[in-house]
């Protein structure tokens, strides 16, 4: 999995599961910096998984705030 911000691309290792739905997961400490480029990337972020349609999601304060409660 690629993870695309203004600040540039990270790769995260990523798993692919079948069940209970289709699904890919990939796990990141909360600590990890490019949560906080996530947060602060200008304007949108892409995530992107070989073989699947890149998904572009807006940088709105909702991503922060989900950053913040898994640092709690």
């Amino acid at each position: 999995m690629t993870l695309r911000t203004s600040y540039g691309a990270t790769s995260w290792p990523a798993t692919a599961t079948t069940t209970p739905v289709p699904q890919t997961i990939a796990v990141r400490a909360a600590a990890d910096t490019a949560l906080d480029q996530m947060a602060y990337s200008r304007g949108k972020f892409a995530i992107e998984v070989m073989g699947l349609e890149p998904l572009i999601v807006p940088a709105w304060p909702e991503v922060s705030r989900v950053i913040e409660d898994c640092r709690g």
